[in-house]
């Protein structure tokens, strides 16, 4: 059920700087009032908040620093149709706080504390938050790690997630063998592409046939996908690997989270090319198009299975340079 937004509350934040103020709404996700000290992540725009289904109210929080006249801190939290629960985000890889630069702990705890209390005013007794993989902004992800363990929060996961950083050489971080299988596509003619959205739905038969042959499934659906290529044309990105006939050795589908980070989303590759691992010239490829378009880092996803982490997965990415860090879920 989606609601109209309510007219924006604007609380102050109880603290000796009386410039913070918090703006709170409920019903469906508004722009803020003041512009962002921040590049929004894009799971964080009321567009793309909108198109998650919760089945109850939408509470939009934004932080504001009236002095600079800015908005320094955002939150989108979901409830259930009874109210009881909150997720944040419903159906995204990620949700919780993202913050600006430069932002006190004393500032942050206020803030979740002031989000938490708005909450049990309304009756929910149970909240999920899944935050951004820490890379993202590492400082941030601190501060928030510290205000929701303050406010009674418990690491409910910690999922192992990978990033190369941009700034680096692609091939001198690479693990000898995977050097020498980049070499083998280069040297058989396989060649990085960016392919054409009108090619979604042959794409989407190809992902899911190599997600088959894996026994792995793919999240979202060809109409859901291709309602987000639409929607964000932008940000969703087709890309892929040829091979010297021009087949398809690799797919992917990756988006721009912000202006600083590139998320290999989709990659797959059919079981007949495991002899090349084009999925090498793919990240390579993804890498150059980042460091192009002045990204800080590409996002190689977290390496989960349900029963625990893909230990063969993490290694791959460990080949290709992949940093560790954690991606992190609160509950209360």
């Amino acid at each position: 059920m989606d609601t109209a937004a309510s007219t924006p509350a604007l609380l102050p934040l109880p603290l000796e700087e009386g410039h913070y103020a918090v703006r709170c709404c409920v019903g469906s996700p508004v722009e803020p009032v003041l512009p962002t000290a921040f590049s929004s992540f894009l799971y964080l725009t009321p567009a793309h908040l909108a198109l998650q289904p919760a089945p109850g109210e939408r509470l939009t929080f934004y932080l504001e620093d009236q002095r600079l006249g800015r908005t320094v801190a955002q939150l989108h939290v979901f409830l259930d149709a009874a109210g009881h629960q909150a997720r944040s985000p419903w159906q995204a890889p990620f949700g919780s706080a993202q913050l600006a630069p430069g932002l006190s702990a004393t500032v942050v705890d206020a803030f979740i504390a002031l989000v938490d209390e708005q909450m049990s005013r309304r009756g929910v007794q149970q909240v999920q938050v899944r935050n951004y993989p820490c890379c993202y902004d590492e400082a941030g992800s601190a501060l928030l790690t510290q205000a929701f363990t303050q406010r009674g929060y418990h690491i409910a996961t910690a999922e192992l997630n990978n990033h190369l950083p941009l700034h680096q050489d692609f091939r001198a971080h690479l693990h000898p063998s995977e050097r020498r299988r980049l070499r083998k596509c280069e040297q058989h003619g396989f060649r990085f592409e960016q392919e054409t959205p009108l090619l979604l739905p042959l794409a989407y038969e190809f992902l899911a046939r190599c997600r088959r042959e894996k026994g792995q499934t793919l999240s979202l659906s060809l109409e859901r996908l291709q309602e987000l290529f639409r929607l964000f044309p932008q940000h969703y990105f087709l890309f892929s690997v040829r091979d010297a006939d021009g087949e398809w050795a690799a797919l992917t589908v990756a988006l721009q989270v912000n202006d600083g980070v590139l998320y290999n989303f989709y990659p797959a590759s059919p079981l007949a090319y495991n002899s090349f691992s084009p999925v090498v010239l793919l990240n390579a490829g993804l890498h150059a198009f980042g460091q192009a378009s002045g990204m800080r880092l590409l996002d190689l996803g977290t390496s989960m299975l349900p029963e625990g982490p893909n230990y063969s997965l993490l290694q791959f990415k460990r080949h290709l340079g992949g940093v560790l860090s954690l991606k992190l879920t609160f509950e209360k």
